[in-house]
């Protein structure tokens, strides 16, 4: 029904963020909300997938279209919903999904928050040959390692933009890098390192 949303950033919380637009304010949850923390007070676009049934109607949204495409392929799959669509791409790439799902790789889609072994078979008997459209210029080399981050260089990137974040909510380099060692140590979402600096830095 929404194909986007376009204006201006109002305001960033943990599960979701407020874009408005002529007046009216829109609650769009998204995978990793604090990602925008740099762009308060700015106009953004965000592409949206609107939710409805009969107890829920919710807009959910992303910074990509690859990312809006897999969202809904993934809520085809039996056993995901939003929440743990969105707990998907929160956590990995849209490039290293697809390549989990083609290379029917179970123990990279596991580690996925709310996937098991039952759900990754589900994944990858529902999906699999049928992501061409969000990555089609991956596909070709889809089984060349080189085409996509792995899940160091993922977990890097998170931790990276989970500093800007921080910096961004008004926290001085001294007291992120003082947290920073302790929080290398895992591999988490931006999200999650986010919610554990905050924690830290909050004591």
């Amino acid at each position: 029904m929404y194909e986007f949303v376009k204006g201006l950033l109002e305001f960033v919380g943990p599960e979701y963020i407020v874009i408005e637009n002529n007046g009216i304010g829109y609650q769009i949850s998204t995978p990793n909300p604090f990602i925008y923390s740099s762009k308060m007070n700015t106009n953004v676009t965000v592409y949206t997938y609107h939710y409805v049934r009969e107890d829920l109607m919710a807009l959910y949204g992303f910074e990509t279209r690859e990312e809006k495409k897999l969202f809904t392929k993934l809520l085809n799959v039996s056993g995901i919903g939003p929440k743990g669509a969105l707990a998907i791409l929160a956590s990995g790439e849209v490039q290293q999904v697809v390549s989990a799902i083609e290379n029917e790789d179970e123990s990279f889609l596991v580690k996925f928050p709310g996937v098991g072994k039952k759900t990754a078979r589900q994944m990858i008997l529902d999906l699999k040959g049928k992501l061409q459209d969000i990555v089609p210029d991956y596909f070709p080399n889809l089984f060349n390692a080189d085409t996509f981050p792995t899940a160091a260089e993922s977990t890097n990137n998170a931790f990276e933009e989970a500093v800007l974040a921080l910096k961004a909510l008004g926290y001085s380099d001294k007291e992120v890098k003082k947290i920073s060692p302790e929080l290398r140590k895992e591999q988490l979402s931006t999200d999650q390192y986010i919610k554990k600096a905050l924690q830290r830095l909050l004591k």
